[in-house]
């Protein structure tokens, strides 16, 4: 009998000691997910990558993890609004997409870790990050390098289109990212390339018709899409009057092209979203966002329409196309 007592009092013992590392485990770590434009405009194939690689280290939706998601709708000065709901529910990493969006997280907590991703200016010069090597503060991530590979982008359209000499630049002035591609970039990489760009403002979704408006009276000879969410958000729009136009057009993302534009050259978005996800993992796994320097892309991608090419009466050279990461047919 005393041996059954016995027994009974140390699987008590053991089940009570048992409770606290179930508890551990059953923790649900909140992510919030902070955006400047609107659910519909996100990409769905990179966030199932985002997703994905978490699964893969071990995170499930419901189980471990929950996603909150805020988005601006298109309205960047939301943002700080957004910012803020996110650190009163007390999420335990917020996920920043953008320059705005980044910046409004950093002004808003200084003890939440903060993820950036998307982010085309350098993030020392916008007041993110102490250092590329050593972030300091709560805030570290990636860089999408989108003003530093428009000089490029636009020699890659000269090549694909040798007869183009005036080229539009569609641009978000709100941007910071935009800005400084328009002001200080672009024009050097232009007078190299023998190119004369003609900057058009667009400020928001109703200035698009307007400006299409003009580009129609004017007509241009080649059309440079910048990024940021007010492109993105209305990017079939543009795909749209550029095919109507037969206007040849280039963009940051590879979206665009499957969607009708000419061509893209940017980061692979694919690679940016799955490191991503790998930085949230060991924040979450008790890493500080300081020891994560932060990241570079790496990986690049050169994608061209040929379809929308014969659409539009242009003739890609061969040696283009063969520099072409992909060529869809």
């Amino acid at each position: 009998m005393s041996n059954r007592i016995f027994c009974l009092a140390l699987g008590a013992m053991l089940l009570a000691l048992s409770f606290p590392a179930e508890a551990q485990q059953a923790k649900v770590h909140r992510i919030g997910l902070l955006r400047p434009d609107r659910p519909r405009d996100a990409s769905q194939v990179l966030y199932d990558v985002f997703y994905q690689r978490l699964r893969e280290l071990g995170w499930t939706e419901g189980k471990n993890i929950a996603f909150e998601y805020r988005w601006a709708e298109g309205r960047p000065e939301r943002l700080p609004e957004l910012a803020a709901e996110l650190v009163r529910i007390k999420v335990d990493i917020i996920v920043a997409s953008g320059v705005q969006a980044a910046l409004a997280a950093k002004n808003t907590t200084k003890t939440i870790p903060i993820v950036m991703m998307g982010v085309g200016i350098d993030p020392v010069e916008a007041g993110l990050v102490e250092s590329l090597a050593r972030p300091g503060g709560n805030i570290t991530g990636f860089t999408l390098l989108g003003v530093e590979t428009g000089g490029k982008r636009l020699e890659f359209f000269k090549e694909a289109i040798p007869k183009v000499k005036r080229v539009v630049i569609l641009y978000d002035p709100a941007n910071p990212g935009n800005l400084l591609e328009v002001k200080e970039v672009l024009p050097v990489a232009a007078r190299a390339l023998g190119l004369t760009i003609q900057p058009r403002e667009v400020r928001g979704t109703d200035d698009f018709e307007r400006v299409f408006a003009a580009l129609s009276k004017d007509r241009p000879e080649g059309l440079f899409v910048a990024g940021g969410h007010l492109m993105n958000s209305d990017e079939k729009r543009i795909v749209g009057f550029a095919l109507k136009s037969r206007l040849p057009s280039t963009y940051n993302r590879r979206e665009a092209v499957d969607a009708g534009g000419l061509m893209a050259y940017s980061v692979d978005r694919v690679d940016h979203y799955r490191r991503a996800a790998i930085y949230v993992d060991k924040i979450l796994k008790g890493t500080k966002p300081p020891d994560l320097p932060v990241e570079r892309p790496t990986k690049f991608e050169f994608v061209i329409n040929l379809k929308t090419a014969k659409q539009i009466g242009v003739t890609v050279p061969p040696n283009v196309l063969a520099r072409a990461d992909k060529v869809l047919r």
